[in-house]
């Protein structure tokens, strides 16, 4: 089996497990999985966010996401538990296509090391 065909199994494995869990029958889209990595992250998963606070969590999720490809480095966490990264190299100009998978990629792979998927 392929590389992409992996990625493509684990990332359909995933959505679906998701979904069961989080949605109610529709399966998550890229941005919701994105927003829940946030929310993990952070931590307080029972409370609800403003809609500034929800554009931080997809960053946060971002930077978390994409650290272990060199992009972005873990600095502290504020005074209210908020994660904050620097980065460390800028992500090179990617077409919406090659986002979206590296995105994925590293989606299965941040499940992956949670052990959430296998």
């Amino acid at each position: 089996m392929s590389r992409d065909e992996k990625l493509r199994e684990r990332w359909d494995d995933l959505v679906v497990k998701l979904s069961a869990q989080f949605s109610d029958g529709d399966p998550l889209e890229l941005d919701g999985i994105i927003y829940l990595v946030g929310v993990q992250e952070l931590g307080s998963y029972h409370r609800s966010f403003k809609k500034d606070e929800k554009v931080n969590l997809m960053h946060i999720a971002i930077c978390r996401l994409l650290e272990p490809y060199g992009y972005y480095d873990f600095e502290f966490f504020d005074d209210e538990g908020w994660p904050h990264y620097k980065v460390k190299e800028q992500l090179p100009p990617l077409k919406a296509g090659e986002q979206t998978v590296l995105m994925k990629e590293a989606l299965v792979n941040y499940f992956l090391e949670k052990e959430y998927i296998i």
